[in-house]
């Protein structure tokens, strides 16, 4: 036969696959001469006939006139269980949807009603343009089957075959062809030299509707179309008038080259992403869009221009700047997988501390009225900070420190206003949650007897586990940090997590002092020769020294390691070193030390990589043989992103003063400013003569230390502490995932946001494979140094640090290396339920930040 038949048998067969019944209506007869050829000649008899149709056996039933006589003649076929395959042709009838006399045979099997055009059209492009085959085809031409046949084989009077699809022969389709040619300009002199401008010009005329001159040099064509596609892809996702500089670009004159511009420009970016942001800029240069003054919000979905991006982004920070947190976030959420941002990890970093500031915003909101409606007692407000349920408090600290971390490692500074109006919400919040509690606190004597109180952490949860068991000493950990330590174990871990309420004051000796083995049964706050400590039975402990002589006489055969040693052993060096004990304790000052030293930048990045760095340890020392560990800390912290301005800060009592922090005062006599609340010792439990003073909500005394970082006073986020219980079983951790391959590894890290490519499964699948949960972290001698905090291609679970790769496609990930210390860098994707490594760098990747 000839391809015009084929093609429509095909579809027809198609048809038949799926229904087994076709009632084929054509209106116009068109189709006759190709129900002759597929008979073998004109009708002859009422009965149906045995056609084949692309190798299925099948009946052809012709209507003659009578749909009655139509029906009665095909019912034995179709009144079966099963229909035999039948074709019912219907030329020269409409079909009646409403009371059709085949309604029954139409709803069993499916009515097909082509066209002979649109079929032929199809059959056409695969030798022709677009522009050609509508030049063949013109709408306003009756042209009969056999004309179509005849161009489809290509015989005499037929347009010659195309030459732009011999010229782009590896290009798919016209889209494809005009997309090639829009990108590169390396076959213009194969295109002028063979004479095919007229067809490309013919091509772009059918497919977009964009009248060309066809003298004009190919560049300067190029140059056109592009700023046709992308000026019209802006145009049409705008919801505003566009601006006077799209004047003087032709639009798209319907529907279907609306849809052509749109897949065009679709494609540029997605095949042909660095040609299409530089050939971007360039339009958006030469139409002056960079100034144009739009409304953010009517912007569309897709970003034509960077400049979009970048207006969006104010525009989420305006909102935010106005409180409008909610609709802040939901922009970001439409907007954060854009093509500008998935190619920009530095643009993409500015999105991620946008989404942080709308959460922390909207968490400030949501806890002060709480705070406002909460009048119960200690127990209450404890209760409403430390729940887990989704509500708690203490979520808006754990919100604080995600945003503070990520603006510490921007390279560019984020918009001003936004920042300072969440971080303004965040203190107020805090001081009100502080003011509450300190009174409440007050009123129910200084005590909150159906909670865990400190001092009974090593009694009543320590001693209680099998031994070995690891107690983590962890200075300054708020609870919050605690909660997220316990998402970030391994989920194999057996993990639980209270809260207790710490010693008064919240500084180091004290708390630290009220974690050792005693602490239950005999503790006090004095004074000694001079000097603060806790007592304990007869032992005096004003600092680390006496509290480890303290232990050791307590507990045999206990091992103390710092955690920063803990993690540059080797495992064999580190099971000698445990072998035998009781009790290990792990002690880290990371926090507090980084606090202190009033340097806020770095203090944010240590934070987050304490937290990565105590679940490596217990997980080391699990395979050393400690599978049970506790973790707590001495106290919390307050931690603002400035230092307290002169009316936060209050004059010291004065008075016999044994020790001056910023947020408490302890001695005797002396006075007791406005804004403070003076406290004995008797009445906080402790056989002493001390008092003690505490500003009542988020102040500070004028006394030394840091004015951002401090600790030592009421506050829920000082005195509540995270008791963690862990298990961690220690069976042969081997991964669970398939290969894990990296591309994009940099030769060095000169930047504290850089991004890496990896491809899950590129070698070997499993069938039915749906992807892999995993943890990529930055590690350096045996610590964590950075972890991801953004992905592109791939969805991040920002709680719990972990990423799902899906098969055989790439995800690229933006780390952020925490501490900037470290002289070299492997980069490490481990698995979250085992924390088997399923890949690690060849090789040390050197840090030279700054160059």
């Amino acid at each position: 036969m000839h391809p015009l038949h084929d093609y429509v048998v095909k579809q027809l067969a198609e048809k038949l696959k799926e229904r087994r019944v076709v009632v084929w209506y054509d209106e116009r007869g068109e189709f006759r001469p190709f129900v002759n050829e597929m008979r073998g000649g004109p009708r002859a008899a009422s009965e149906p006939v045995a056609v084949g149709v692309a190798g299925i056996k099948a009946s052809l039933a012709e209507y003659a006139g009578s749909l009655f006589e139509l029906r009665a003649v095909i019912e034995p076929l179709v009144s079966g269980d099963k229909p035999d395959v039948l074709v019912v042709y219907i030329p020269g009838l409409a079909h009646d949807t409403k009371a059709s006399v085949l309604m029954e045979l139409e709803k069993a099997g499916r009515t097909w009603k082509p066209e002979l055009k649109q079929l032929a059209k199809n059959v056409l492009l695969q030798k022709y343009t677009l522009g050609v085959v509508d030049e063949m085809l013109p709408f306003d031409r009756k042209v009969s089957y056999e004309d179509l046949a005849r161009a489809a084989a290509g015989n005499s009077g037929a347009e010659p075959p195309s030459i732009l699809k011999s010229i782009f022969h590896d290009a798919s389709g016209n889209d494809g062809l005009l997309t090639a040619w829009l990108v590169s300009d390396a076959r213009d002199a194969e295109i002028v030299s063979k004479e095919a401008t007229r067809e490309l010009i013919k091509l772009v005329k059918a497919r977009l509707g964009l009248d060309l001159v066809a003298d004009s040099p190919l560049a300067k064509l190029r140059a056109i179309v592009l700023r046709f596609v992308l000026a019209s892809e802006f145009r049409l996702d705008l919801s505003c008038d566009a601006p006077a500089a799209l004047d003087s670009v032709q639009k798209p004159p319907t529907k279907n080259e609306e849809f052509a511009v749109r897949e065009l420009a679709r494609r540029l970016r997605t095949g042909h992403a660095d040609m299409y942001a530089t050939r971007a800029d360039r339009v958006e240069e030469e139409l002056g869009l960079k100034n144009a003054k739009l409304p953010p919000g009517s912007l569309g979905s897709i970003d034509t221009f960077r400049f979009e991006e970048r207006a969006l982004l104010r525009h989420a920070g305006d909102l935010i700047a106005n409180g409008k947190f909610e609709s802040a976030l939901s922009l970001v959420s439409e907007r954060e997988q854009s093509f500008w941002l998935d190619r920009d990890v530095a643009r993409k970093a500015q999105w991620e501390a946008t989404r942080r500031m709308a959460e922390l915003g909207d968490l400030a909101v949501q806890v002060k009225a709480a705070v406002g409606k909460t009048s119960g007692d200690a127990a209450t407000w404890l209760d409403a900070y430390v729940t887990q349920s989704g509500s708690g408090w203490f979520r808006l600290d754990q919100a604080q420190r995600r945003l503070e971390f990520v603006v510490s490692k921007l390279d560019e500074d984020p918009d001003e206003r936004p920042l300072a109006v969440v971080r303004r919400a965040y203190e107020d919040a805090v001081h009100a949650m502080a003011e509450g509690f300190t009174k409440a606190l007050g009123k129910a004597a200084w005590t909150v007897p159906s909670a865990l109180h400190q001092t009974r952490t090593w009694s009543e949860v320590v001693s209680a586990k099998p031994t070995p068991v690891a107690y983590f000493l962890v200075d300054a950990m708020r609870f919050e940090m605690g909660v997220e330590l316990a998402e970030r174990l391994p989920r194999t871990s057996e993990v639980a997590v209270r809260a207790a309420v710490g010693a008064l004051p919240s500084i180091t000796p004290i708390g630290m002092a009220a974690l050792m083995p005693g602490a239950s049964s005999s503790f006090s706050v004095v004074e000694e020769k001079g000097k603060l400590g806790a007592r304990i039975d007869d032992a005096f402990l004003p600092d680390l020294a006496a509290r480890k002589k303290h232990a050791a006489a307590r507990v045999p055969n206990l091992v103390d390691l710092a955690l920063d040693e803990l993690l540059s052993l080797q495992p064999s060096k580190l099971a000698k070193k445990v072998e035998g004990a009781q009790v290990v304790v792990v002690r880290s000052q990371e926090i507090d030390h980084a606090g202190e030293t009033g340097f806020t930048f770095q203090a944010r990045q240590v934070m987050d990589s304490v937290i990565d760095n105590l679940k490596l340890a217990i997980g080391k020392l699990a395979k050393a043989g400690v599978e049970h560990a506790v973790v707590s800390a001495d106290h919390g912290h307050l931690f603002f992103a400035s230092d307290r301005d002169e009316s936060m800060r209050t004059d010291a009592p004065g008075g016999d003063t044994v020790e001056l922090h910023r947020r408490c005062w302890i001695g005797r006599g002396g006075a007791t400013s406005a804004g403070c609340v003076r406290v004995s010792a008797t009445q906080l439990g402790y056989a002493s003569d001390l008092e003690l003073v505490f500003p009542a909500a988020t102040g500070v005394f004028k006394a030394g230390g840091d004015l951002a970082f401090h600790h030592g006073g009421p506050s829920l986020q000082e005195m509540v502490i995270p008791v963690l219980t862990v298990r961690t079983k220690t069976r042969d951790a081997r991964p669970s995932a398939g290969p894990i391959e990296a591309s994009g590894l940099p030769e060095a890290v000169t930047n504290r946001i850089f991004s890496v490519t990896f491809i899950y499964g590129a070698k070997q699948m499993l069938l039915g494979e749906t992807g892999v949960q995993v943890r990529p972290l930055l590690m350096a001698a045996g610590k964590q140094v950075g972890a991801m905090g953004m992905a592109v291609d791939a969805h991040f679970d920002r709680a719990t640090g972990t990423v799902k790769l899906e098969p055989n496609k790439r995800a690229t990930i933006a780390f952020l290396l925490s501490d900037e210390s470290a002289a070299s860098v492997r980069v490490v994707v481990q698995d979250p339920t085992t924390d088997a490594e399923l890949y690690r760098s060849p090789t040390d990747i050197p840090v030279r930040l700054g160059v």
